[in-house]
């Protein structure tokens, strides 16, 4: 699996405070948090600028994060792809695996979680 070089990762939410929130987060670890208020706007971003990592929010308004998910891996399909829920996963828990997701974070997330994901994911080693 190749991996990106790149120290950006893309945060999908609607909700700006839990962007800079795990952006602050990020920081931590010496990566760069670069924000989408949704699936749209990813898709335009993944177009133009490299990624090391995506953190999607599941529910949000034009495209939720499970379509999100199905599109970045069918154009980017080593792109590892974590989704962020604040909602009982039940059913979508098994959407996600079937559609790939790389990762699940749940809200509220902590700082161990997220540095577990950068370690499984990217290799990070702090």
């Amino acid at each position: 699996m190749q991996k990106s070089n790149s120290k950006n990762i893309l945060i999908v939410d609607d909700n700006p405070n839990m962007s800079m929130l795990l952006s602050d987060i990020l920081e931590i670890f010496e990566f760069k948090g670069e924000h989408a208020q949704d699936g749209e706007e990813a898709l335009t971003k993944l177009k133009t600028e490299d990624y090391a990592m995506v953190f999607t929010d599941l529910r949000m308004p034009k495209m939720d994060g499970i379509d999100l998910l199905k599109a970045i891996k069918s154009e980017h399909p080593e792109m590892p792809v974590v989704v962020i829920t604040g909602y009982s996963l039940g059913e979508t828990q098994n959407i996600l695996l079937t559609q790939k997701a790389d990762g699940l974070l749940n809200k509220p997330f902590k700082v161990n979680d997220i540095q577990a994901l950068l370690e499984n994911l990217l290799g990070y080693s702090g």
